[in-house]
């Protein structure tokens, strides 16, 4: 596995009440939902990412107030009724 090293000042890890581990861990965890919530990943990977399911995934996203669907209701329709 690929490893990527950050630098943050002691105070960085105190903002958020984490340990450097637990940090990392909310770091990597909340890039994912943020290039989930833009649209550049999708669930599946997010989750194959995160190595969790993707009902833990949504449970998380849910937690983060991020939208679990992200298809619009003219999407939706499409892909349901076809062309109309």
């Amino acid at each position: 596995m690929t490893q990527i090293v950050m630098e943050f000042e002691p105070s960085a890890f105190s903002a958020l009440r984490l340990g450097p581990k637990q940090f990392g861990e909310e770091l990597k965890l909340a890039a994912i939902v943020q290039w989930y919530a833009e649209q550049r990943i999708s669930q599946a990977k997010a989750a194959e990412m995160l190595g969790i399911s993707r009902s833990r995934l949504i449970d998380e996203l849910l937690r983060r107030k991020v939208p679990a669907i992200q298809v619009s209701a003219d999407e939706l329709q499409h892909e349901i009724y076809g062309d109309l």
